[in-house]
């Protein structure tokens, strides 16, 4: 008889274990489930944005700092966008890290290292959209000023941070590896969230060590809606 569980079903060895007492404890809410399904759309919204800043990569102003800096200042609603979607991401990934760390803590066994490379997973991809969108404020109010504002150059390695940090969502494959483990090896969550986990985990791990790793930002979003999907089912009310 198989032992992984139904994400319906599935508690885990120690789920009651931090009361001590043995004593039945208050159901968890969703509301931290909820948080990693808004980071996981307004991760994806963020990365669509900020493909939309994209003046560096134009062939028409490709290697002409002035023509970057002059189309990039008529992208200050697009920049607005992204800084925003950024770190709405970047906050409600701090909610959920720390929710699925509890949560993953009630499914697996009390010495599995699995919640804290979980979490740790999710605290890089913060990292990453925290210092992604760190930039905007800065070139956002500079292109209002009435004057030049900046060095041209700067524009152009604006638009390549842009481009690139705030898809860093490698860190992401290890949360999503470290799941595919607690279902598989510990039937903490159904077979197919652990086959998700495993190739999206997968791939975007991939991303995280290779020279290409803004393309984890391609992936690391999609996994986590569909996960959070998925935990939605599993979670009950308080």
């Amino acid at each position: 008889m198989s032992t992984t569980l139904d994400p319906s079903t599935a508690s885990g060895p120690h789920r009651d274990a931090g009361t001590g007492t043995g004593a039945p404890t208050r159901p968890p809410g969703r509301g931290w489930v909820l948080a990693g399904l808004g980071a996981g759309l307004a991760g994806i919204a963020s990365v669509v944005a900020s493909s939309m800043v994209d003046a560096v990569y134009d062939p028409a102003t490709s290697g002409d700092a002035e023509a970057i800096a002059e189309a990039t200042s008529e992208l200050v609603p697009q920049i607005l966008t992204f800084h925003t979607a950024t770190m709405v991401s970047c906050a409600l990934l701090v909610v959920f890290a720390a929710g699925l760390h509890r949560h993953l803590q009630r499914r697996t066994h009390p010495d599995s290292i699995v919640p804290g490379v979980a979490a740790i997973g999710l605290v890089m991809v913060c990292v990453a959209q925290l210092l992604g969108a760190g930039l905007t404020t800065e070139f956002a109010f500079a292109f209002a000023a009435p004057d030049d504002a900046f060095v041209p150059e700067t524009v152009a390695f604006f638009g390549h941070w842009v481009g690139t940090i705030p898809w860093l969502w490698g860190g992401i494959g290890l949360t999503a590896l470290a799941m595919a483990s607690a279902a598989f090896r510990q039937g903490a969550f159904a077979r197919w969230v652990g086959w998700t986990s495993l190739v999206l985990g997968g791939i975007t791990t991939l991303f995280l060590v290779s020279p290409v790793q803004y393309m984890a930002g391609m992936t690391g979003p999609i996994w986590l809606v569909i996960v959070s999907v998925a935990l939605l089912r599993s979670v009950r009310r308080p």
